[in-house]
């Protein structure tokens, strides 16, 4: 079986190790020159709750020979009809891309590739690269998972198939649900990596400061409100129930679902949010496939999002106007915590 992780950003590199020290050869590909080069030189370098360092067959995007059975895509969405248009080609004839990208991906890329060649995955886990070569793990290992399914047409076998190779680094759950898979994802990444990235803190520091803490619980009662009116039902995180855990209806389940939200993200508390990330490389980051998607999903289906379309103003000013993600933004949001 021939395997590609295109994207091999920090966790397409933890992904890649942790596969290639498992004995499952895998092609990481990326366009970082000197990322390429470090890891063909020395490897890949996890560090953060683990430490090692392993391996792998790193190569850029024209280097890439086709067919590949499987090409697991970490880019970011922004280029989505360009670079799955230039995968296309290089699949085999039962060949799949698998998306572990932020939003919800699946459908532009099916319509390039076909839906019969299209599986979704949640990453339930962070990481952030230090240097070429060297990624960070912030999550804890007994914390690591995919959450992944298939879209209309994929068999039981391909999932499978791709199944036994993510397993090769933690386990891998196949969700019947996949939409209900991608909103759970997408309501933690618009809350924890969306204010994370307005006040420039960490997923701990969204979900321990007061009154990003409270901004928190009100953006996941947004997201829950959303994609239920739009007939979405969540799917469990790592068996855990995240409607009965954050949503409210009264004062005191809010605030319970205060308190319980640095229970619930406890081992996760170190990870950068991948858009603070980009923000402090002067990148594009990926608001409007996160925050967006709520104030998109909340304008269809008539449900008010106050809380995410500041966040994406913030952000979006932090991304064009100069604006530095700091503590000090918490005060665009001071009618949501006050």
């Amino acid at each position: 079986m021939k395997c590609a992780i295109y994207g091999a950003g920090s966790l397409g590199t933890i992904l890649g190790a942790y596969l290639t020290k498992n004995g499952f050869p895998i092609e990481l590909v990326n366009r970082n020159v000197k990322h390429v080069e470090a890891l063909q030189k020395n490897g890949a370098h996890i560090t953060g709750t683990v430490d090692f360092t392993t391996p792998v067959n790193a190569i850029l995007p024209d280097q890439m020979e086709g067919p590949y059975d499987i090409i697991f895509l970490m880019t970011k969405q922004l280029h989505n009809p360009e670079i799955v248009t230039m995968l296309k080609p290089k699949l085999a004839d039962d060949g799949v891309i698998v998306t572990l990208q932020n939003g919800i991906p699946e459908p532009g890329i099916a319509e390039i590739v076909g839906e019969d060649r299209t599986v979704g995955c949640t990453v339930e886990w962070g990481a952030t690269m230090t240097e070429p070569g060297c990624c960070i793990l912030t999550s804890e290992p007994e914390s690591l998972s995919f959450h992944m399914g298939g879209m209309k047409g994929i068999s039981p076998e391909t999932l499978e198939r791709v199944k036994s190779v993510l397993e090769k680094m933690c386990p891998v759950d196949i969700e019947d649900n996949l939409i209900g898979a991608r909103w759970s994802k997408l309501l933690i990444n618009a809350t924890f990596s969306g204010l994370g990235s307005v006040i420039g803190g960490t997923f701990g520091d969204v979900a321990t400061w007061k009154p990003a803490n409270k901004v928190a619980v009100k953006c996941m009662k947004e997201c829950i409100d959303v994609a239920h009116a739009g007939g979405v039902e969540f799917a469990p995180v790592q068996g855990k129930d995240i409607t009965k855990l954050f949503y409210y209806t009264n004062k005191a389940k809010q605030k319970i679902a205060e308190i319980l939200v640095p229970i619930a993200m406890k081992k996760h508390f170190g990870i950068v949010p991948s858009m603070l990330q980009d923000l402090q490389k002067g990148k594009p980051c990926e608001i409007d496939a996160i925050n967006g998607v709520v104030c998109e999903w909340g304008r269809k289906y008539g449900v008010p999002t106050p809380v995410n379309d500041r966040i994406v103003e913030i952000v979006k000013k932090e991304e064009k106007e100069g604006l530095r993600p700091m503590l000090a933004n918490i005060q665009y949001l001071e009618e949501f915590y006050k």
